[in-house]
């Protein structure tokens, strides 16, 4: 005997039944409606996403999967690849792809985003230095170029964040051989600050950091140890030039403070050499002071021999050796004799470039093992100083120029250096690091 029909209460007030939902989980087609693919589809299955042949399953329901869950049926690196070697593979890449591999996918751009990638990179031996300049415009305004020393072309940035384009007196460094540092300095409007950001060659994105203890700008700062160290300067106030100093320890996120420095001052030269930060620079009534400052017994002593008389701007201390220029254009070298207590002669590249401010040397750095010079009109030597023997004329690879190659180009260029330093050029560099990807 035939069972009666249930019907549903609703029926007989004309309300149609919901249909079953689909589970989206199960569904391995997602054609598109837009493609309209299947013919009439649209009208059986709602939304834009189509399925040609989806699970029916009412009581449908999307599971929670744990990361453990996750990195068990996560697909690999490089299909038909184990990861260990798809991440030999991939460290091979050059540091100029690395911003393409990171769109690959969510796994390619975690793996990049990590310290383990470009650890290895480094131990290996294949992490790339590429130099960073933070140059201000002719309108005042900050902007920043990477050199990339191997195919020798000038790489894009994201840019500066703004409360840091039109910025003054502020610092520079690298810590972790991969962060900038760009901290304190004066905003034209808002005045002095202690703000502190950073910007990550590993992840091509700029971040903050904890502020510094005291507003600052025109200060000096170096890297010792890989803590970032701050001292004197000046701020608003009665008491303008600062005696103060502070280091900041990027493992433990903190700025803390320092013993004071002899005399206040407004650093215009810095350098570490022997474990010592050496600084010159001008005192409250404009008089010229020196200090150096010992990170293990956190003391200053104020100094002044033969390596203050004849220290100049630009300086670096390299593999034991502390290098300055002997001429504006960058083209002469010298070098500090410790036991003689001056400065020598070190050497001469025989062309010299001009005397205008946009031909002026603005930066030394240290790249792959050479000595690096930065002028204002972004050209770049390389200048081998690892055998201070050998003779220019009988190595012509010890002096080379890598930035702004070319006979046009250099004619070019410095012709329109030397008519816009005749005019007084506001380009100038500022700041000018190296860090490593």
């Amino acid at each position: 005997m035939d069972q009666p029909v249930e019907r549903s209460p609703n029926a007989h007030r004309g309300f149609r039944v919901q249909a079953p939902l689909v589970d989206s989980v199960s569904c391995y087609c997602r054609v598109d409606s837009g493609l309209k693919t299947v013919a009439g589809a649209r009208k059986f299955v709602p939304g834009s996403k189509l399925c040609i042949q989806p699970d029916i399953n009412p009581h449908a329901q999307k599971r929670k999967i744990s990361r453990r869950e996750r990195s068990r049926f996560q697909p690999p690196l490089l299909p038909g690849l184990p990861d260990d070697l798809a991440i030999a593979c991939l460290i091979r890449v050059p540091r100029v792809e690395h911003n393409k591999l990171r769109l690959v996918c969510k796994r390619w751009h975690r793996l990049l985003a990590g310290n383990f990638f470009f650890s290895l990179r480094k131990s290996l031996g294949m992490a790339e230095e590429w130099v960073y300049v933070i140059k201000r415009d002719r309108d005042g305004r900050i902007a920043w170029h990477a050199f990339d020393p191997t195919y020798q072309l000038w790489r894009p940035l994201p840019p500066v964040p703004g409360e840091y384009s039109e910025a003054l007196g502020f610092g520079c460094a690298v810590l972790s051989g991969c962060h900038l540092y760009l901290f304190g300095g004066k905003d034209p409007l808002k005045g002095c600050t202690g703000r502190v950001i950073f910007y990550s060659a590993r992840t091509n994105k700029w971040h903050r950091a904890p502020h510094m203890l005291r507003k600052r700008h025109l200060f000096g700062c170096c890297v010792i140890n890989n803590c970032l160290y701050v001292a004197g300067g000046e701020c608003e106030g009665i008491q303008s030039t600062l005696r103060s100093a502070e280091v900041y320890d990027p493992n433990k996120n903190r700025w803390n403070f320092i013993a004071d420095m002899s005399t206040a001052m407004v650093p215009f030269i810095g350098v570490v050499y022997n474990g010592k930060w050496f600084l010159k620079g001008l005192g409250p009534h404009r008089e010229v002071l020196s200090e150096a400052y010992i990170p293990e017994s956190n003391v200053w002593t104020p100094i002044s021999d033969g390596m203050i008389a004849g220290w100049r701007n630009p300086s670096i201390s390299m593999n034991g050796m502390l290098y300055a220029l002997d001429c504006h254009d960058g083209c002469k070298l010298r070098v500090y004799d410790e036991a003689t207590n001056s400065w020598n002669r070190f050497i001469d590249s025989k062309l010299h470039l001009g005397s205008s401010r946009a031909l002026e040397a603005a930066a030394l750095v240290p790249l792959n093992g050479k000595l690096c010079i930065i002028r204002n009109n972004m050209s770049i030597s390389i200048v081998d100083v690892s055998s201070p023997n050998k003779q220019l004329e009988s190595n012509p690879h010890l002096w080379e120029n890598i930035a702004g190659k070319g006979p046009f180009r250099t004619l070019f260029t410095n012709l329109w250096s030397s008519i816009a330093g005749r005019s007084g050029l506001k380009s100038h560099i500022l700041h000018c690091q190296v860090l490593q990807a």
